[in-house]
C-alpha cells in the first residue's frame, strides 16, 4: 500500500470514529428518553476500483424487535384496562364496607339493627329513639351516596371515552403525518430515526386506549389495525373512531337501549362487549366501557334490590297497625312505581322525621298515630326488629340466597371484595409481565451507559491508531524529503 493510500484510509478511519462518537454520545444523553432507541453507525469498506481505501458510514441503524415490542405494546393495553377496573372496584369496595364497626352501607344496616334492638329494651328513652331515626337515616344516607357515586363513576367513564377517542383520532393523524415524512427520506439518517421514535411513541399511547397492531408498508410507512383487525390507517387514509359522548346516566339509561353511543370505524361496531367481529376486547376503552355498561349497572341494580328489600320489609302491614294498609312503613320511595333507580330515592317517612315536620315518638307508636302512646310499649319496635332479621329467600341481580336484611349487605360486600381481589389479582399479574416485557425490550433496544461507555473506550483505541498512521505516514514523508 502506497504512503498516500495509507493516508486516505487512516483519515477515513478518523471520520468514522468521530461519527462512531456522536453516535454514542447522543445514546448516552437519551439514556432516560421513554421511547429512544439506541442507535449504531452502520460501516463497511471503501473501495476504489478493486483496492481497499479505507471505511465509510453507510448511515445510522436503529436496533429494533418486533416480535417483543408488540407483545409489549400489547400488555401496555392489558394493564390499562386492569389498572382501571381494579381502581374502580378498590374505591366501591371502600364505600360498601365489610365490618360493622366501620362505615359504609354494610356499617350502616348493622347499627340500624343494633339500635333497633336498644330501641326494644328502652322504648321510653327518646335517645335511643333518636339514635334508632340516625340509623335509618345512615340508611337512606349510604343507599343514596353509593347510588350517586356510580352513576357519578358512569359519567366519567362516558367522558373519558370521549376524550380517549379525541386523543387516539389525533394520534393516528399524527402517524399519518411522520408516514408522510419518512416515505421520502433516507431510513438510514439520525432524522428518520428520530421520527421513526416518535412514530412509536404515538403508537403506544394509542396502545393504551385499544390494543392495535402494525404493517409494514414500502418507504418506511405503516397501517394501524385493531387486534380484530380492523384498519385505522390504511395508505394514505385515516379511519377515525366516532363516538357521542352522553349527558344523562340514570338507571335507565343503557347502550342495549340505544340511549348511550359505542365507538365505531366507517360503520365497523368496536364496542367493547358487542357481538361485533371487530369488539375491542383491552385497554382503557374496554375498561370503561365494561365499567359503563355492565359493572357499574349491576351493581346499581343490586343497590336497589337492597333499596326495595329493607323498604318492603319494614312496609309491612302487620307490624304497624296505625298506616294505612298497603303505605310505606319507615323507609320510602318518594316516587314510588318501578325499582329502577330505587337507592337514589330513598328516604326517611316524613311521619316520624322533625326535620321533615314529622313526630319522632312515631317510631315506637306508630307512623299512623295521632298521639303519643304507652312509652313503654315496644311492640312495634319488636315487629320492626323480626322483620328486619327474618330470613328471607330472594334472587335477582346476582344476588341469590336466603338473608336478613343486613345478611344481604353483608353478600353485596362479599361480592364486591370479591370482584376488587379478582381485579387487583389481574392488574398484578398484568403488571409483572409487562414489566418483565419493559426489561426484555430495554435490555435489547435501550441505552445500556456502562455498555456504551465501553464502546467510547473502542473508538478512542481506534481513533488513535488512526492517528497514529497518519504520524508514521508524516514522518516517513520527512524522511524521504530530507533523502
Amino acid at each position: 500500500m502506497s504512503i498516500s493510500a495509507a493516508l486516505n484510509a487512516a483519515q477515513s478511519g478518523l471520520q468514522v470514529s468521530g461519527l462512531r462518537a456522536e453516535v454514542v454520545a447522543k445514546n448516552v444523553a437519551n439514556a432516560s428518553t421513554p421511547g429512544y432507541v439506541r442507535r449504531s453507525l452502520v460501516i463497511s469498506e471503501l473501495m476504489v476500483g478493486s483496492q481497499t481505501a479505507g471505511v465509510t458510514s453507510n448511515g445510522v441503524a436503529r436496533v429494533q424487535d418486533s416480535a417483543i415490542k408488540s407483545q409489549r405494546r400489547e400488555l401496555t393495553s392489558d394493564v390499562a384496562q386492569a389498572t382501571v377496573l381494579a381502581s374502580t372496584w378498590q374505591s366501591i369496595a371502600t364505600r360498601v364496607g365489610s365490618t360493622a364497626d366501620g362505615t359504609g352501607l354494610f356499617s350502616a344496616f348493622s347499627k340500624f339493627e343494633t339500635a333497633l334492638s336498644t330501641s326494644i329494651t328502652s322504648p321510653e328513652s327518646t335517645a335511643t329513639t333518636a339514635a334508632l331515626l340516625d340509623a335509618a337515616k345512615g340508611i337512606a344516607r349510604e343507599l343514596n351516596s353509593l347510588s350517586a357515586y356510580a352513576a357519578q363513576a358512569r359519567s366519567e367513564a362516558d367522558s373519558e371515552i370521549a376524550q380517549g377517542v379525541e386523543t387516539v383520532n389525533a394520534s393516528l393523524k399524527q402517524i399519518q403525518d411522520l408516514n408522510k415524512r419518512l416515505s421520502g427520506m433516507d431510513r438510514t439518517s439520525e432524522q428518520a430515526a428520530m421520527l421513526l421514535d416518535e412514530r412509536q411513541r404515538v403508537l403506544d399511547t394509542i396502545a393504551e386506549y385499544l390494543p392495535v397492531q402494525t404493517v409494514q408498508r414500502d418507504g418506511g410507512t405503516i397501517d394501524v389495525l385493531t387486534t380484530q383487525g380492523v384498519y385505522l390507517i390504511n395508505g394514505s387514509s385515516v379511519q377515525e373512531i366516532e363516538f357521542t359522548p352522553s349527558n344523562s346516566f340514570t338507571s335507565d339509561r343503557t347502550l342495549a337501549g340505544g340511549q348511550l353511543s359505542g365507538i365505531s370505524v366507517s360503520g365497523t361496531d368496536l364496542t367493547p362487549g358487542s357481538t361485533s367481529f371487530g369488539a375491542v376486547s383491552g385497554g382503557l376503552f374496554g375498561a370503561l366501557f365494561t365499567l359503563r355498561d355492565a359493572d357499574l349497572p349491576a351493581f346499581m341494580d343490586q343497590l336497589d334490590m337492597v333499596a326495595n328489600d329493607v323498604i318492603t320489609r319494614l312496609s309491612d302491614d302487620s307490624i304497624d297497625p296505625t298506616k294505612t294498609p298497603g303505605e310505606q312503613g319507615l323507609f320510602v320511595d318518594p316516587a314510588g312505581g318501578s325499582t329502577l333507580g330505587l337507592a337514589s330515592r330513598i328516604s326517611i317517612n316524613a311521619a316520624i322525621d322533625p326535620a321533615q315536620g314529622g313526630e319522632i315518638w312515631r317510631l315506637r307508636d306508630g307512623i299512623g298515630a295521632a298521639t303519643s302512646g304507652p312509652p313503654g310499649d315496644s311492640t312495634i319496635l319488636s315487629a320492626m326488629f323480626d322483620a328486619f332479621t327474618q330470613v328471607k329467600s330472594m334472587t335477582g341481580a346476582g344476588l341469590q340466597g336466603s338473608f336478613s336484611a343486613t345478611d344481604l349487605t353483608a353478600q353485596l360486600s362479599s361480592l364486591v371484595g370479591q370482584k376488587r381481589v379478582y381485579q387487583d389479582s389481574v392488574l398484578a399479574s398484568t403488571q409483572a409481565q409487562h414489566l418483565t416485557l419493559v426489561e426484555a425490550e430495554q435490555s435489547l433496544t435501550g441505552v445500556d451507559v456502562d455498555q456504551q461507555m465501553e464502546e467510547l473506550l473502542l473508538i478512542e483505541q481506534a481513533y488513535s491508531a488512526n492517528a497514529r498512521v497518519i504520524q508514521s505516514a508524516r514522518d516517513m514523508i520527512n524522511i524521504l524529503m530530507e533523502l
